[in-house]
C-alpha cells in the first residue's frame, strides 16, 4: 500500500489549545512574525500590528502555541527597528499602543501567547540618551561606551574591534571621542555597568509585561557585557569568529547576572512569562549556561539551522544540543529559518529537491524533544526571492555609504525622540540630505584588510519618494491615532539586519534577472506597485548566503551536500570596501558587484518578501495595494488559500504535523531535570543516509539520499513528507523524505 504524504484532521481536539502547564514553553511551537511582511491593514504596502491581528486565526488553525513579533517600537528604521528610539511606544509605521494591546488580547482569546523583541545591547542614535551624549550633557556619555582614540592625536580607534556589519566598530564624534557600535553606527552600544541602564530596562520589561505580553526574545543576549579594558583581538574578519572562538565583546560571564535578574523579574509575574536568548557561544556547553534554572527559559540553537543536509552532521548536532541543555534541565530549541537567513527551501538546493528536503527537515525538527520555531511563510514552502531588483532592496547593509561629518552640537537635545538637533542627527526620509563630506584621511581604504580607522560621521539619508509622518519628529507615538505613512520612503522601509557574508560577486548570480519595476525616484521600493511590479521570472536556487541566527550576530555554516553544497558559509572576509565601494540607487556601478566590507552581504531582503495569502496576482491579499518588496508572480500557487485543503500541500503537512505533535504522548518536551536520555529518545541502526530514532510509542525515519531506501517498517506510518510504500513489514522510503510512525 502507499501512504499519502499528509493527513488532514488528525487530533483536531488538540488544535489551537496551548498547554495549561506552567512549563508551556518547554515544548512550544513558536511562530515568528516579521511584522513588516506579514499583513498590511492600511494600504501603505507595509505590514502592521492591525494586519497581524487580522491574520491570527491562520496561526491558531496552523496549531502553533505562541507568536513572536519582531520590533515595532519607535525607530528611525536604520536597522529595521533594531535601532530603538523609544522602547515604550509603537512606531506609527506599525500602528499605536492601542493596536499592540488589542493584538495581545486577541491572541490570548485564540489560545496564543505573545513574545516581543527587546533590544538591550544598543539603542538608536536618536534615543534621547544618545542625543544627550552628543550634546555634551554631563554624565550622558557614561551610559554608552565612549573612549579616547589611540595615537598621538587620538585619531585611531580605541581598539581593533570590527562591526558585525563590516568596518571598524567605532565612530568618532566632533570633540575627538569615539563611541562603540558592534553593529551599525546608528546603533551605539550601551554600557551595562551603568546603574541607569539596568534600571531603565527593568522598567521597559515591566511596561510590556503589564500590557500582557508573555515573554521576550532578547536580541544579542550575549553582547551586553564587554571584557574589562576592551582588549584588542589581534586579527581581522572577526565576524567569522562569532560562535566559534571566545571574543572580548561577546559571551562574557557578566551577561549571566543580567539574565538572572531578568529571570527574577519574569518570575514575579503570573502566567509563566519567558525569556528567550538570541545568543552565540563558542560551544553547546557555553550556550547552555544561558538556560540554567535561574536564568532564561530558552536559547536559540542555531547549529541545527546551519547544519548541512547530511545525516551524520545532523545526528551530531542533535546529540550535542540535547546533551548540553539536558545537563542543566532545560529544553533544546530547533529552528530552520528566520528573517536573517536564506529560506531553507533554497538552502537545501531549491526547486523540487529543495522543497522536498525542507518538508522533511521540518518534520524532523518537529519530532525532536524540545521547542521549535517556525518563520512566517515556511509553512507555505516559500523559497528565497533571489532576483529582487536592486532599487527595491531595503536591507540596510545593501546601501552602506559614507556617513556625514558630525559638527559640534549647538543645541540641547529634546527630552524625547522629537526633532533632531541641527547638525547632530541625519535627516529623516524626505528631508534634504547634506552634501557628501570629503573622504577623511582615516577612512577605510579599498584594500579593506582588518580594522581601519573611520571618519567622524552620521548616517547618510537615502533618497526616496515623498516623506510620511515621522514618529521621531511628531508628538509621542503613544497616542491612539494612527497616522498613515508612505511606504518605501527611505530608511522607514528598511528591513532588519543581521550579518551574512556571502561571496556573491555577480548581479543576480543565481538565476534570471527579474525586470526592474517602477519603484519610485530613489533606491527605496514604493508601495502600491501592484501586480505589474514583478513581471519577471521566478526565483532560482541561491547558494548558501551564510545562514545566521536570528538577529544580527550570526556566523554562517555550510548547507547542502554533493552538487548542491555551497562553498560558503561563515561570515567570510570579503576583500575591499571603504565607504566609496557602496553604490546607491544605481549610481556608479552595480551594488552586487561592489567590494564589501567584512561582515555581511546585504541581500537578506529575499527572505523578507511579504507572504501570499490569496489571489492570482500580487500582493496576494497581503494588503489593499502593493507591498514594500515585490512578490514573485509565481507565488499564486503557494498562497494560504491555494494550499488549504490540498492534502499534499506544505501547509497541510505542517498543520497535520502540529496536530500529531500535540496528540502523540511521545512527542514534545523532555521532562524537567537532568536526564541523559530526553523523553526516551533512542537512535536505532539504519542504512547509510538514513536516520532512525524512537521515542515512546513513536518512530521517525529521515532518508537524506537522492534515491529510495528499503528497510523494516518501524511501525504504522501516520504522516510522511512524501508518499511511502509499505506492506506492513518493510517500507520503501522516498528520497529526501521524513516519515512518522506509531507503534
Amino acid at each position: 500500500m502507499t501512504h499519502e504524504s499528509t493527513a488532514v484532521g488528525l487530533a483536531s481536539a488538540y488544535s489551537n489549545a496551548t498547554t495549561a502547564s506552567g512549563d508551556w514553553w518547554r515544548d512550544a511551537v513558536i511562530y515568528q512574525v516579521y511584522v513588516r511582511s506579514f499583513a498590511d491593514s492600511d494600504g501603505d504596502g507595509i505590514g502592521d500590528l492591525r494586519g497581524v491581528r487580522s491574520r491570527l486565526p491562520h496561526l491558531a488553525r496552523l496549531g502553533v502555541d505562541a507568536v513572536w513579533l519582531t520590533p515595532f517600537y519607535v525607530s528611525p528604521q536604520a536597522d529595521g527597528g533594531y535601532d530603538v528610539a523609544d522602547y515604550r511606544a509603537v512606531d506609527p509605521l506599525f500602528g499605536d499602543l492601542a493596536d499592540a494591546d488589542e493584538l495581545v488580547r486577541a491572541a490570548h482569546e485564540l489560545g496564543l501567547r505573545v513574545i516581543v523583541d527587546v533590544v538591550p545591547n544598543h539603542t538608536s542614535e536618536r534615543h534621547p540618551w544618545f542625543r544627550a551624549a552628543l550634546a555634551g550633557e554631563p554624565g550622558a556619555r557614561e551610559r554608552y561606551l565612549f573612549r579616547r582614540g589611540r595615537g598621538a592625536d587620538g585619531s585611531l580607534p580605541p581598539n581593533d574591534w570590527e562591526s558585525i556589519f563590516g568596518g571598524p566598530a567605532w565612530t568618532r564624534v566632533a570633540d575627538g571621542e569615539w563611541y562603540l557600535h558592534l553593529f551599525a553606527p546608528e546603533q551605539p552600544d550601551l554600557d551595562w555597568t551603568h546603574p541607569e541602564v539596568t534600571a531603565e530596562f527593568d522598567s521597559v520589561l515591566r511596561f510590556w509585561l503589564d500590557l500582557g505580553v508573555d515573554g521576550f526574545r532578547i536580541d544579542v543576549a550575549h553582547g551586553m557585557v564587554k571584557a574589562d579594558g576592551l582588549p584588542d583581538i589581534g586579527r581581522g574578519a572577526q565576524a567569522t569568529l562569532i560562535g566559534t572562538e571566545p571574543l572580548p565583546f561577546f559571551d562574557q560571564d557578566g551577561v549571566h547576572e543580567i539574565h538572572r535578574a531578568w529571570r527574577r523579574l519574569l518570575d514575579s509575574y503570573e502566567g509563566a512569562r519567558i525569556g528567550v536568548a538570541e545568543a552565540w557561544a563558542p560551544s553547546s556547553e557555553r550556550l547552555a549556561l544561558y538556560v540554567r534554572p535561574d536564568e532564561l527559559h530558552q536559547a536559540f540553537n542555531f547549529r541545527f539551522l546551519n547544519c548541512p543536509w547530511d545525516p551524520g552532521a545532523m545526528r551530531t548536532v542533535i546529540d550535542e544540543s540535547l546533551s548540553a541543555t539536558t545537563a542543566v534541565g532545560a529544553p533544546t530549541t530547533w529552528v530552520l529559518s528566520n528573517h536573517d537567513v536564506v529560506r531553507h527551501v533554497t538552502r537545501y538546493g531549491g526547486g523540487a529537491q529543495g522543497l522536498a528536503r525542507a518538508r522533511a527537515a521540518a518534520m524532523l525538527m518537529l519530532s525532536l524533544p524540545g521547542s521549535a520555531y517556525l518563520y512566517q511563510g515556511e509553512e507555505l514552502g516559500l523559497p528565497e526571492v533571489a532576483d529582487l531588483p536592486p532599487e527595491s532592496r531595503q536591507d540596510p547593509a545593501f546601501r552602506r555609504g559614507r556617513r556625514q561629518q558630525i559638527p559640534a552640537p549647538s543645541v540641547d537635545p529634546a527630552p524625547g525622540p522629537g526633532p533632531a538637533a541641527p547638525g547632530i542627527i541625519a535627516p529623516r526620509p524626505g528631508e534634504p540630505t547634506p552634501p557628501q563630506s570629503a573622504p577623511s584621511p582615516h577612512s577605510q581604504p579599498e584594500s579593506g584588510a582588518g580594522p581601519q580607522p573611520q571618519a567622524c560621521c552620521v548616517p547618510q539619508t537615502q533618497a526616496g519618494a515623498g516623506p510620511g509622518p515621522d514618529p521621531l519628529t511628531a508628538p509621542q507615538a503613544h497616542a491612539p491615532t494612527r497616522p498613515q505613512t508612505e511606504a518605501g520612503t527611505g530608511p522607514q522601509a528598511q528591513a532588519c539586519c543581521g550579518p551574512q557574508a556571502d561571496l556573491l560577486t555577480a548581479p543576480q548570480a543565481h538565476g534570471p534577472t527579474r525586470p526592474q519595476a517602477e519603484t519610485g525616484t530613489g533606491p527605496q521600493a514604493q508601495a502600491g506597485t501592484g501586480p505589474e511590479a514583478e513581471p519577471g521570472a521566478g526565483p532560482a536556487p541561491e547558494p548558501c548566503t551564510a545562514p545566521q541566527a536570528h538577529g544580527p550576530t550570526r556566523p554562517q555554516a555550510e548547507t547542502g551536500t554533493g552538487p548542491q553544497a555551497q562553498a560558503c558559509c561563515g561570515p567570510q572576509a570579503v576583500t575591499g570596501a571603504g565607504p566609496e565601494a557602496e553604490m546607491g540607487g544605481g549610481a556608479g556601478g552595480d551594488p552586487l558587484t561592489a567590494p564589501e566590507a567584512d561582515g555581511q552581504d546585504g541581500l537578506r531582503d529575499g527572505c523578507r518578501v511579504p507572504i501570499p495569502w490569496a489571489g492570482a496576482e500580487p500582493p496576494y491579499g497581503f494588503g489593499p495595494v502593493g507591498s514594500w518588496l515585490p512578490q514573485p508572480p509565481e507565488w499564486a500557487g503557494l498562497s494560504v488559500a491555494a494550499q488549504t485543503g490540498d492534502p499534499h500541500s506544505t501547509l497541510e503537512l505542517y498543520r497535520a504535523a502540529l496536530e500529531l505533535r500535540r496528540a502523540m504522548p511521545g512527542l514534545g518536551a523532555p521532562e524537567a531535570g537532568p536526564s541523559p536520555d530526553p523523553r526516551g529518545m533512542r537512535w536505532l541502526p539504519s542504512p547509510d543516509g538514513v536516520l532512525l530514532f524512537t521515542r515512546p510509542g513513536f518512530a521517525c525515519t529521515l532518508n537524506t539520499r537522492p534515491e529510495p531506501v528499503e528497510l523494516p517498517a518501524p511501525g504504522r506510518p501516520v504522516l510522511s513528507s512524501a508518499p511511502v510504500e509499505t506492506d506492513g513489514r518493510t517500507v520503501r522510503l522516498p528520497p529526501d523524505s521524513c516519515t512518522w510512525w506509531a507503534f
